[in-house]
C-alpha cells in the first residue's frame, strides 16, 4: 500500500538557527517554528492557539537558514515528519520526539519582517542532502538554477 509523507508549514521562527557541520562537512540547522490558529469556542468566543514544532534543515537550506533567518522571521517549510529516539541520560527512559525535516524552504517577509521574499529548494530527488552551491546559485529539483543572494536594490518592485 502506497503512503504519503509530506509537510508544509508556515510559522515564525523561535529562535536564531545555529549551524552545525557534521565530520564529513554538511551543513545541518534546527529552527523552532511557531504556527497560530485563531478559532471561536462554542460559545462564540475568539480564541488563539500556538503549536510549536522542531524542523531540521540540511546542506545548502540549512546554511541559508542560518544566513537569513532569525527569531520571528517568517518561513515556508516543506518536508517530511520524522520520529526521533534516545535514551534519555538522566533517567535512562526511552524518549521520542516527532519532527519535520525541512526539503524545501521559502523565505517570507523582507529582512527586516516585511513583505517579499525568496525560495531555495534543498534537496534532490531522492532525500539525498543537495551540494552546496558555489556563487549563490542553488540547483531546484529540476536542475535548473537561480539566485538565492538576491539585493533588495535587484526587486523591480
Amino acid at each position: 500500500m502506497a503512503s504519503v509523507n509530506k509537510v508544509i508549514i508556515i510559522g515564525n521562527c523561535t529562535r536564531d538557527p545555529e549551524v552545525r557541520y557534521t565530520p564529513k562537512g554538511t551543513a545541518v540547522t534546527d529552527l523552532g517554528l511557531a504556527m497560530n490558529r485563531s478559532y471561536s469556542s462554542d460559545g462564540g468566543e475568539r480564541r488563539e492557539e500556538t503549536t510549536f514544532v522542531d524542523v531540521t534543515l540540511w546542506g545548502r537550506t540549512a546554511e541559508i537558514a542560518g544566513e537569513y533567518l532569525k527569531k520571528g522571521r517568517q518561513v515556508y517549510i516543506e518536508g517530511r515528519l520524522q520520529m526521533d529516539s534516545w535514551e534519555d541520560k538522566n533517567s535512562g527512559q526511552k524518549r521520542s520526539k516527532l519532527k519535520v525535516v525541512g526539503e524545501q524552504m521559502t523565505l517570507l517577509g523582507s529582512r527586516d519582517g516585511g513583505g517579499g521574499g525568496g525560495g531555495y529548494q534543498g534537496q534532490q530527488r531522492g532525500g539525498a542532502p543537495a551540494a552546496a552551491a558555489g556563487g549563490g546559485a542553488a540547483p531546484d529539483n529540476d536542475g535548473a538554477q537561480f539566485d538565492v543572494n538576491v539585493d533588495d536594490d535587484d526587486i523591480p518592485f
